[in-house]
């Protein structure tokens, strides 16, 4: 167990909600964008995607928190949010322009990579209807104080998206902790999503903020660096995140000057080539780092989303009284198998990431 404590399943209509944005997700397979003709169309978002997981892969209840523009676009996105059982009663629809000049569904066109030929994102996402979505929007107590949730989990790419997110992102942090929800944050500082809003010096105004209102803390050294402004001797933003002791080290920084979180943790990854990774996980709770078994040169189909599986794998362990050390195995695990499916998405289930968190490889099962 950890010092987080957790509303019980029977007192909670959520096991967990998400606030962030989704996008539409153009996956040109084996080629470059740059070369496509065709595309496959997938649902994600960071935040929305660990809300999927627990709710597709874990069996869990899930709602997301977010906008759409209320389009064909849009509707192709309700469409796959709802196979992903992923609860939409507080998903809210601006009304379409017929050009989008007022807001739009953000896109994002992503190629896998393969071998030295690394992964490549090209998001087109401005003036996007989560972008749009400020204090007000959202009716926090209905959500947190009438149906109640047990997790609330959001992020630093929807606080970077506007000034108005980041403000709504402080509100829902603020309510939910009022209520007894737990909540988790992932840091995930991408520089091109500050840039225009004053860089790392705004973001990481944003998130020191945000974070004192953080239960579970997800992110790496380049984040704690990045999007907190943390200095440690001997540690800097090259540093691999493969070097538990280095995160040790800056963990204990964090939590020094954030004491309310009780968990921080983060995915290992060296990327040898895109298509051949070590990988691995590690999660301070209770003054304690514990760190999930190594997986060396791990095959990956499509990398995208393995964070976010860590997420909810961990989050999953957690809902469900399991310990750290059980926790980051799970997270690790559930974040590997998203690895070997195309799409943000996880496509695993449940069983088969309780025997991979036990150690299991990928011989035949018949």
């Amino acid at each position: 167990m950890t010092a987080l404590s957790i509303l019980p399943p029977g007192q909670a209509r959520w096991d967990c909600a998400a606030l962030g944005e989704v996008m539409l997700r153009l996956d040109p397979g084996d080629v470059p964008v740059a070369r496509a003709r065709s595309f496959r169309a997938w649902e994600g978002g960071g935040e929305y995607n660990v809300a999927r997981g627990l709710s597709r892969v874990f069996g869990l209840r899930t709602t997301i928190v977010t906008a759409l523009v209320d389009n064909a676009v849009g509707r192709l996105l309700e469409d796959l949010m709802l196979a992903g059982g992923v609860d939409l009663s507080h998903l809210r629809w601006l009304p379409f322009d017929g050009v989008g000049r007022d807001a739009r569904n953000a896109l994002n066109f992503t190629e896998r990579g393969f071998g030295v030929r690394a992964p490549l994102g090209c998001s087109d996402r401005a003036h996007s209807a989560a972008s749009r979505m400020a204090p007000g929007d959202v009716d926090w107590e209905a959500l947190f104080g009438t149906e109640r949730v047990r997790w609330f989990h959001t992020g630093g790419i929807f606080a970077a998206l506007s000034e108005s997110t980041a403000a709504l992102a402080v509100q829902g942090m603020a309510s939910a902790r009022r209520h007894g929800t737990v909540v988790s944050y992932d840091l995930n500082y991408r520089p091109s999503l500050w840039q225009a809003t004053g860089g790392s010096l705004r973001a990481r105004e944003v998130n020191r903020e945000l974070v004192s209102e953080v239960d579970v803390l997800l992110g790496n050294e380049e984040d704690f660096i990045a999007a907190l402004g943390f200095e440690v001797e001997g540690v800097d933003e090259q540093l691999s995140t493969l070097d538990p002791a280095g995160y040790g080290r800056m963990v204990e920084r964090v939590v020094r000057e954030f004491p309310n979180l009780r968990v921080v943790a983060t995915t290992l990854r060296t990327a040898h080539t895109a298509t051949r990774n070590d990988w691995g996980a590690v999660l301070w709770a209770d003054g304690e780092l514990v760190r999930a078994r190594s997986r060396e040169n791990l095959e990956i189909f499509d990398r995208v989303g393995g964070g976010d599986s860590f997420v909810s794998g961990m989050a999953f362990a957690l809902l469900g009284g399991m310990g750290p050390a059980d926790a980051v195995e799970w997270g690790a695990a559930h974040g590997a198998l998203a690895m070997t499916t195309p799409g943000d998405t996880s496509m695993v289930t449940a069983d088969e990431v309780a025997r991979v968190a036990r150690g299991a490889t990928g011989r035949v099962r018949r």
